[in-house]
């Protein structure tokens, strides 16, 4: 064979083994996700699978090309190594991820990677929250942030309308929305919408009740509940506004509501959360009820733990609602049919909220001020007491660590592992009043977002540099892009740029860590869904590439 001859077959060799896509250059990391855990950028960074099934169709309809998570268990491990401390830099993870429209779990984690103790790394979800207090927070949200241990900033976002509490929050449709309590005796309790700075929109007032107690995003809508709340319970003047509430009502724009009917003996709705394609709703006050949206104004009563105790806050995690309890400090499990007892926490008080956080649940409670860690088979281990609080109300995950909001002082303390907590702040401070409260909680714009009672007020809280899309994620098959340009951090859905941050200084912002690189788990949880082709660069792909990247299937070609 000549030396041409050679050289021509050597050059054509290793085009076919090189990336064949301008946009790949400075691949760090590709796990295909077809059949392993590979990396096939070169670098060597090989994934570890645990409990995950490498047996699905990806984007493109060919068999074994993408690998299913079970939202529980299963993720993908990638050891620490040099190349994957993306440090100051720029960079970019881009992956196909699939979602069903009926879903019964938290969504969870797409990549993590990052240190809690040191709050240093990356984190990258779709936030699924329910169970915060009252509300369905969010609902198939993208949350991507990072941070090196930046100092946690509250800012004063006003008070919506003549708010003595903010009971509710919910991100729908881009935007964050509020249900109010209004203490007046000719008031009554109305929904509004952020609008930036201290600026809040008026909604309407959808009931003649005193408050907006819960909100929920459902079919593509904004759902409400109303109920005459008892101020005199928060140590308050109790309102004259005489009217019960009980009702759900859908938002239909411009300030006006429609009726979506009356849930059975209720005077207030306690909690609201969509579980399997399904609206289900509670009662905040006895007598207790669980009850089933059947469309129009019709509500189906459900069954009830068996000794008839409220479920209030209801939480969806793992292929169950759970609900917390003003009749005892316990927690209940609703599998669709049936409730099961999950065991008291403390011999008395109540439970108030939940959240998953690095994939296990936890639930506030009173008179303690504690969290508790459920540990299966009906057992709870202590996270902790909040400081010197005796309630524990609103909690969320942001950007790796969770929080929650306390009574009687209204502080958020972040969960720093085993029973440690750190007080971030104190959002309301109004005097001579004996009880403050950090009530609700929402993830809007990349930040936590708190309502107080009160004061009536809402705060934000900034920590590191965050982005978020505040729309919900569509079912099946999406591509979605997370990029860091010069300190900035961008969103991409379907290959169109959706969310961007306001530009950080990336030197104080070093993402260097030695924790490993985890695909399908986080400090949110483990993610529920399938994941194809999966890419991480060493730079800031144009928009045209991400483009690109997610027409392939499109154009009949293999991710």
């Amino acid at each position: 064979m000549s030396r041409t001859l050679t050289l021509v077959t050597v050059l054509l060799v290793g085009s076919l083994t090189r990336p064949s896509f301008a946009e790949d250059a400075g691949l760090i990391g590709h796990w295909k996700l077809a059949g392993d855990a590979k990396d096939s950028s070169g670098r060597g960074n090989h994934g570890e699978s645990v409990g995950v099934d490498f047996g699905s169709s990806g984007p493109g309809g060919q068999a074994n090309s993408a690998v299913k998570f079970d939202g529980r268990k299963s993720y993908i491990r990638v050891p620490a190594n040099p190349s994957l401390n993306l440090g100051t830099n720029d960079f970019t993870f881009a992956v196909w991820a699939h979602t069903d429209e009926r879903i019964d779990d938290v969504l969870g984690d797409l990549v993590s990677k990052y240190d809690p103790a040191a709050r240093r790394g990356l984190n990258w979800c779709i936030k699924n929250g329910a169970g915060t207090t009252s509300s369905q927070s969010n609902y198939r949200n993208i949350q991507f942030g990072i941070d090196s241990g930046s100092r946690p900033t509250w800012t004063d976002q006003g008070r919506p309308g003549n708010a003595v509490y903010v009971m509710a929050m919910a991100v729908h449709n881009g935007q964050l929305f509020v249900g109010t309590c209004e203490g007046g005796n000719e008031e009554a309790g109305h929904v509004y919408r952020y609008d930036g700075g201290t600026r809040w929109v008026d909604c309407g007032s959808p009931d003649r009740s005193n408050a907006v107690t819960s909100l929920a995003a459902y079919g593509g809508k904004l759902y409400a509940g109303t109920g005459r709340y008892r101020l005199a319970g928060s140590s308050l003047t109790e309102s004259k506004n005489a009217n019960v509430g009980g009702k759900v009502l859908c938002y239909d724009g411009d300030g006006s509501w429609t009726d979506c009917g009356q849930l059975p003996k209720t005077e207030a709705v306690g909690g609201m959360a969509v579980f399997q394609g399904e609206l289900y709703a509670s009662s905040l006050y006895k007598p207790a009820g669980f009850f089933r949206y059947q469309g129009g104004r019709e509500w189906v009563a459900c069954p009830l733990p068996r000794d008839g105790e409220r479920v209030v806050a209801l939480g969806v995690y793992n292929g169950h609602v759970y609900a917390t309890s003003y009749d005892a400090c316990a927690v209940y499990r609703f599998d669709g049919s049936s409730w099961e007892s999950l065991g008291k926490l403390e011999t008395s008080g109540q439970t108030y909220s939940f959240e998953v956080w690095n994939g296990e649940l936890f639930v506030g409670t009173w008179p303690n001020g504690q969290v508790f860690r459920y540990d299966g088979e009906r057992q709870w281990v202590t996270a902790g007491r909040l400081g010197g609080e005796l309630e524990v109300m609103g909690m969320a995950v942001h950007n790796g660590k969770l929080y929650g909001g306390t009574l009687p002082l209204a502080e958020v303390h972040r969960y720093d592992g085993g029973v440690t907590w750190a007080n971030t702040g104190q959002l309301d401070r109004t005097p001579d009043v004996r009880y403050r409260r950090a009530w609700s909680m929402a993830l809007f714009q990349g930040r936590l977002f708190c309502g107080t009672l009160p004061s009536g007020r809402v705060h934000g809280l900034e920590v590191g540099e965050n982005v978020s899309y505040d729309h919900e994620l569509k079912p099946g098959w999406r591509h979605l892009a997370a990029i860091r340009e010069s300190g900035r951090l961008k969103l991409f859905v379907d290959g169109k740029p959706v969310a961007d941050s306001t530009p950080s200084n990336p030197v104080d912002l070093d993402l260097t860590n030695d924790e490993p690189l985890k695909i399908g788990l986080g400090m949110h949880d483990y993610f529920k869904g399938s994941l194809s082709d999966l890419r991480l660069y060493g730079r800031a792909l144009k928009a045209n590439e991400v483009s690109e990247l997610a027409a392939r299937p499109a154009k009949g070609e293999r991710p």
